[in-house]
């Protein structure tokens, strides 16, 4: 499952889109249905308010449970669209747009240090460095601090795992509450010290007289690292992957780079660097062919709905040119990723640049080995030769 789970994905789907497991839970793997559930007002993200999550995750006051009551991606209704509308136009295609020098920047120092050579593990040198430096420069927070944060970021990740583990938990708790009194110290530096950073504009941020809580700040600067991290992350290492495994659109995108702007849509849908989201249905909901009851869990698996055939053709291939691509490995509905447009961005720079800089990119070795995550997919290490 964890290095090709797309076979088994195949044949739940055909036998049945939609389906209750023995333990309860529903599985969604078709796109129509995953589409449509994702965008139904009836299902919730609120996985804090229940019991059996919360008690997995270290109870009801544990530093995770009670951060996550903050985070818009587990907030929904007016709650959700408060935060969400506060923090809407630091990720605007405007504001991303105007990233986009700051970003090429970080991309030349990353690639410079990692020069050419055998060997070179791509996810060590180019795809865990990038991200954490961008989001680090976005923030306000000293990029000498990014393997830092990246620690805290990669532990609390696991909070939306279906199952963890106690050493996971304990982690997960103790990175929580660390990078808190991180954030903290930094957003009171604000308060006397404003700077063109999102700390200072979600400080700033308001709308009809509402401002966001120190708390809300500080917990959805969390989250937007694990949000504007793990995602981007796992993009790059699964798209290089992927294209290395198929020399031929290789070969297409060095002849056609401006396909390189679809081409990220197409990485995206053949191997979801998220794999699925969780909610909870609030009434009866009536999808295909299937009534789920209220109060029901459902997994929606992101990376089995795009590779459905009735929405793709021949959706086991990986075609740099195909199009109408609307992958939902970003999500879909009033949760659709805040920070999609940041991630994919930094993907196009990395592949254009990749292309552009080394004549020669080529797999060192077959095997890779898989991250333990269930719901990030991406690699621990992706060993490349490189000529410049």
């Amino acid at each position: 499952m964890r290095s090709d789970p797309y076979p088994f994905y195949a044949r739940l789907r055909e036998a049945e889109p939609v389906h209750q497991t023995p333990f309860g839970f529903w599985v969604v793997s078709g796109y129509d249905e995953a589409a449509a559930l994702l965008r139904d007002p009836r299902l919730t993200s609120e996985f804090h308010r229940d019991a059996k999550w919360a008690e997995h995750r270290g109870g009801w006051e544990s530093p995770v449970v009670s951060d996550t009551r903050r985070w818009m991606l587990m907030l929904d209704g007016r709650a959700h669209r408060r935060i969400r509308t506060l923090v809407n136009p630091v990720f605007s295609a405007g504001s991303i747009q105007k990233m986009r020098p700051q970003i090429s920047g970080i991309l030349t120092k990353v690639l410079d240090q990692m020069g050419a050579g055998e060997g070179i593990d791509l996810i060590d040198s180019l795809a865990l460095p990038l991200p954490v430096t961008v989001i680090c420069g976005l923030v306000g927070l000293p990029v000498e601090d990014r393997d830092q944060c990246r620690k805290w970021t990669e532990a609390i990740g696991h909070v939306v795992d279906p199952a963890l583990d106690e050493v996971t938990e304990k982690a997960m708790n103790q990175s929580v509450l660390e990078f808190r009194s991180y954030i903290a110290e930094h957003l009171a530096k604000r308060r006397t010290d404003p700077q063109d950073d999102i700390l200072t504009r979600l400080m700033l941020a308001e709308v009809d007289g509402e401002r966001l809580t120190d708390d809300e700040i500080i917990g959805n600067v969390l989250l937007l690292f694990n949000a504007g991290h793990e995602t981007t992350v796992n993009l790059i290492g699964n798209g290089m992957l992927a294209l290395l495994r198929h020399p031929e659109q290789l070969q297409t995108l060095r002849n056609n780079p401006d396909l390189i702007e679809e081409g990220v849509d197409e990485f995206v849908r053949y191997d979801a660097p998220v794999q699925l989201v969780a909610r909870i249905t609030t009434a009866d909901v009536t999808v295909g062919q299937k009534t789920i009851p209220s109060g029901s869990k459902l997994m929606i698996l992101l990376g089995a709905a795009n590779r459905d055939p009735r929405r793709y053709d021949d959706p086991d291939s990986l075609d740099v040119s195909r199009t109408d691509i609307k992958p939902l490995a970003f999500g879909g509905g009033p949760h659709y990723c805040i920070g999609a447009l940041l991630g994919k961005l930094e993907g196009r720079l990395v592949f254009r640049e990749l292309l552009r800089r080394y004549k020669s990119v080529s797999l060192t070795t077959e095997d890779v080995v898989w991250r333990p995550h269930v719901n990030f997919r991406g690699l621990s290490e992706l060993r490349v030769d490189l000529v410049s």
